[in-house]
């Protein structure tokens, strides 16, 4: 995590260097006396989290966080306990009474960590689910396939075989690991040995669907679910 401390006390910054010096997981980016020397760092840099004393001069702790539009995790370090109810309505990280036990300190990085791998890991998530292709290791390289260019895809014991306007790509993997990895609402696993896109069946046909020229078995398993499916959509 890149850090800076704003705080217009040196022993208080010369405090908090030394204890953000020993977590390898803290980088340092500035310290700043004032809210005007902090408003620089971040508009130069990507900082995670701010290390932020409330009593300073010109513009406090709390009016400087409350113009930052987009603010990065915030820690409090103050030696004023009446500014917490404040504090958290901010949605600050933690509130500090110095003198700060490193002890202390540490509760406080440790739960900043864990907000910000949730939020990288709900944007890894958004981007992953917001994506419309996959990419196949086959030939020795990766493949990117968008979800429309692919038919169906047929399963051969350890093999899947995928089937494309262009080509047929086969990937050594099985159908269950794959289909774990394709959109529910555009692919549907209609036989143990198939699974088709769903917008490219173009014909429906007793126990049987079309895609294309090809002729697809729908199994026993499978039937009633994809019929269901197909009555919802049905004039």
């Amino acid at each position: 995590m890149d850090v800076i401390i704003v705080d217009d006390e040196p022993l208080a910054q010369e405090v908090l260097e030394t204890y953000i010096n020993k977590f390898p997981t803290l980088n340092l980016i500035a310290k700043c006396s004032n809210a005007i020397e902090a408003f620089e760092v971040l508009d130069n840099n990507n900082i995670d989290l701010i290390f932020l004393d409330i009593q300073m001069p010109q513009i406090s702790g709390i009016d400087f966080l409350k113009t930052l539009a987009n603010p990065p995790h915030v820690i409090f370090t103050t030696a004023f306990s009446e500014y917490a109810i404040e504090g958290f309505e901010l949605n600050v990280v933690d509130y500090l009474l110095k003198p700060i036990s490193l002890e202390r300190f540490a509760k406080a990085v440790n739960k900043a960590t864990k907000l910000i791998q949730e939020k990288t890991s709900n944007i890894g998530k958004t981007a992953e689910s917001s994506a419309d292709y996959i990419f196949v290791k086959a030939d020795k390289k990766l493949i990117k396939l968008h979800f429309n260019d692919i038919f169906y895809i047929e399963g051969l014991k350890d093999y899947v075989i995928l089937h494309t306007p262009q080509k047929r790509i086969v990937t050594l993997q099985t159908m269950k690991s794959l289909e774990t990895k394709l959109p529910a609402n555009i692919f549907m696993r209609i036989h143990r040995s198939y699974i088709v896109n769903l917008g490219n069946i173009s014909v429906v046909e007793g126990n049987t669907v079309q895609i294309n020229s090809k002729i697809i078995p729908i199994g026993k398993n499978y039937k009633d679910v994809l019929l269901s499916l197909i009555n919802k959509n049905r004039l």
